[in-house]
């Protein structure tokens, strides 16, 4: 038996590296003279690779250097619960993942490659788990197919030779030889998804060897901090269902122990309503949802024992110690809350005021939690929330960023979908897909919202057109500011989810309910897209900043005015960027998730496969700048156009929660928790839809409303708006 070479490859790929090589030096080169002298030396060392095919030895004499294959550095545990996951992918893959190639390499294996490919007839089978199924015992018994590989081997370098259009007497010559002449290259998104999960295992094991256990990671000084005197498990409750996606069963397992052995929430400290809602409480309730519903995603370490309802036990212990923080006059949740005495806290800022945002984005999360403990007061407490929030009757729908828990009334008037105001609008649409679009009332404060969005906050760029969202500082009526935060980009993923419900854009089409509305809804998406992706495209690193600005005209046009470019070029001098301007103290980037997170959802809708290379750009950006110098994971940066980038001593656990997260699902099979089934709080974490059922109901009304979704004043609108049955939703 060959032990250099276990899998009989070696002869195989010694011609192929010379073809390899002879097809890489004709890409380079152009005209028929040196067309001629190619071939001739081609064909000089095809004789050599044959003769050296023949030559060659077999058995433990072969010297390492002369190896054509070696085995992966990550060789799987074939005793791991985690083998039947693998046993799976690389059933259906026939390609080995995570091993990156040179720019070189793929130029000369390009089209090349694929023609090669089929000379081997074992190639669909995983090449370091199983032997081909031509490898044999004996020797002798490959005699036949050795003198058939090498006459193969030959015909095909011919065929190799024609396709370069290098026999010129006998066949048209080409116009010379580009980029664009190559036939397009199958993406390897399997390859993709799991560069992603390496960079996750990454992060993790950084974290795991410097700061385990606790909430806080800063890479580059080594070391962790605690948020609270022991800890809430912010790392690592958030990046459970992360875990549970990629199979990560060891790793898994670490944190599930701890979990059950050092996470106490009964610490006499503050915390954050709203953060510890969606990323503690939404990570544990999402980790109950997946090891429940799909066992398969956390399957047991070899001899260990774990409480099947940990997560939830957990879950409802926490939720528990936040309800106090709904204690309040008005029923808006304060700021924060003492886990230990359960007494809501006044915000330390903004006059004691909640963020309006953080107010309106915890009911995903206690909804679900009453509808597996069956405890009404969950619900009834998120709900009541919404209920206040929509009593002010702002108009069109377009919510202030403070609201005061005393009283539940807004305290300015600044208009924002950037920080403070996001994801209440996020929760409205997602709400109503939560309860199988069962509670009507918050699709008609989406559309609202929506549709107020466009009014007064949708704009162009000049002089290029790009669509995007301004803020109103003053409130509507006020000067529009042509700022927008990278949170915005959470937008064209949400508005398409809200147009199609979570279908693909061709499925939704088939619906009687699809209609111009939604139509226009998902061109705002593509081009608000756009907008997000050039955020990226525009900066030297090819990450975003915080926040970016835009060249607007003194009179601002509105939605329809203007058509954006179409497409993105990627030239240094583009005029498409000089309408983005990023300020030196926006400029740093914290590993923020919402452009991928868009991207995800819009290649799910709409199958456009340009977000996947979008998503892969940003990526490669990340493995870029973003890997922290001495190997210690992944940080934030400082400055996004400075090169080399300076680098924050800091990880956000939202990369491993949110950012990963979308791009390991962007490049997944299309059937690993689809849209239509499940709905991500605004921490990725995925929870089910679900039915109302027989305990559950909306247990308030809207106000009377007019078409327009706005207060009615008079007793004669009023009456109007009954008879349309506009007012009793």
């Amino acid at each position: 038996m060959n032990t250099r070479d276990p899998f009989g490859l070696h002869h195989k790929l010694s011609v192929l590296s010379i073809l390899q090589t002879r097809v890489s030096v004709a890409a380079d080169s152009v005209g028929a003279d040196s067309a001629a002298a190619l071939s001739r030396q081609t064909l000089e060392a095809s004789k050599q690779a044959i003769q050296t095919g023949k030559q060659a030895p077999e058995g433990p004499g072969v010297p390492p250097d002369g190896m054509s294959f070696s085995l992966p550095n990550n060789i799987p545990s074939f005793t791991n619960p985690q083998r039947r996951f693998e046993d799976s992918r690389w059933g259906s893959s026939g390609a080995v993942h995570g091993q990156r190639s040179s720019a070189v390499g793929n130029r000369a294996v390009g089209s090349a490659g694929n023609g090669l490919g089929g000379y081997f007839k074992d190639k669909d089978l995983p090449l370091y788990k199983d032997k081909p199924f031509t490898y044999a015992s004996s020797r002798r018994k490959r005699s036949l197919w050795r003198r058939k590989r090498v006459f193969a081997g030959a015909m095909l370098f011919l065929g190799l030779l024609y396709w370069l259009g290098l026999f010129s007497d006998m066949v048209p010559k080409r116009s010379g030889w580009s980029k664009t002449n190559q036939r397009p290259k199958a993406m390897d998104w399997d390859g993709r998804r799991e560069r992603v999960k390496e960079a996750f295992i990454e992060s993790w094991e950084a974290y795991e060897s410097y700061a385990w256990g606790y909430d806080e990671f800063h890479p580059i000084s080594k070391s962790g901090r605690q948020m609270v005197p022991k800890g809430l498990g912010w790392i690592i409750v958030d990046s459970l269902d992360t875990m549970m996606l990629m199979n990560l069963t060891q790793k898994l397992s670490s944190a599930r122990e701890w979990i059950s052995t050092s996470l106490d929430y009964d610490q006499d400290h503050d915390v954050n309503t709203f953060e510890t809602t969606i990323r503690m409480l939404g990570g544990l309730l999402s980790a109950h949802y997946l090891s429940s519903t799909f066992p398969e995603m956390a399957p047991l370490a070899k001899g260990e024992k774990v409480d099947e309802d940990l997560y939830l036990e957990k879950a409802t212990d926490l939720a528990d110690r936040l309800l106090g923080a709904y204690e309040s006059p008005s029923g808006i949740p304060y700021a924060s809350i003492n886990l230990k005495t359960m007494e809501g806290i006044l915000s330390h800022s903004d006059a004691g005021a909640s963020s309006t945002a953080e107010a309106g984005t915890l009911q995903l999360e206690m909804k679900y939690v009453a509808k597996l403990t069956g405890e009404k007061s969950y619900w009834d407490k998120a709900e009541k929330v919404m209920q206040v929030i929509d009593d002010n009757a702002v108009k069109d729908g377009l919510v202030p960023i403070f609201i005061y828990a005393t009283t539940g009334q807004f305290r300015d008037s600044t208009i924002r979908l950037g920080s403070r105001g996001d994801s209440y609008y996020e929760y409205l649409i997602k709400q109503y897909l939560q309860t199988s679009e069962q509670e009507p009332i918050y699709r008609d404060m989406y559309d609202q919202a929506l549709n107020g969005v466009r009014k007064h906050l949708v704009t162009y760029s000049t002089p290029s057109h790009h669509t995007l969202i301004g803020e109103l500082p003053g409130g509507i009526g006020g000067h529009l500011s042509p700022k927008m935060d990278h949170l915005v980009c959470f937008m064209p993923g949400t508005i398409a989810l809200g147009a199609t419900g979570g279908l693909t854009e061709k499925e939704a089409r088939k619906l009687s309910t699809w209609g111009k509305k939604q139509e226009d809804e998902m061109k705002l998406a593509r081009e608000l897209m756009q907008t997000c992706f050039g955020m990226y495209r525009v900066t030297l690193t090819g990450l975003a900043p915080e926040i970016t600005w835009f060249h607007i005209d003194d009179q601002p046009l509105h939605e329809g005015e203007a058509t954006p470019p179409d497409g993105l070029t990627d030239e240094t001098d583009a005029d498409w960027k000089q309408d983005y301007i990023v300020k030196a103290e926006d400029s740093h980037n914290l590993q923020r998730p919402e452009t991928v997170e868009s991207l995800f959802m819009m290649w799910r809708i709409t199958g456009d496969i340009k977000y996947r290379e979008w998503g892969w750009e940003i990526f490669e950006a990340f493995e870029a700048y973003s890997r922290e110098n001495h190997g210690a994971g992944f940080v934030s940066l400082n400055n996004v156009n400075e090169l080399p980038p300076s680098q924050r001593d800091n990880m956000e656990s939202f990369w491993l929660a949110e950012t990963l997260k979308y791009l390991y699902l962007l490049f997944s099979p299309n059937d690993i928790l689809p849209l239509d089934k499940v709905v991500f709080n605004t921490e990725a974490h995925p929870l089910p839809r679900f039915e109302l059922g027989n305990l559950f109901s909306t247990g308030w009304k809207r106000k009377p409303r007019g078409k327009d979704g706005n207060l009615i004043s008079s007793a004669k609108e009023t009456e109007a708006a009954k008879g349309t049955g506009e007012g009793t939703k």
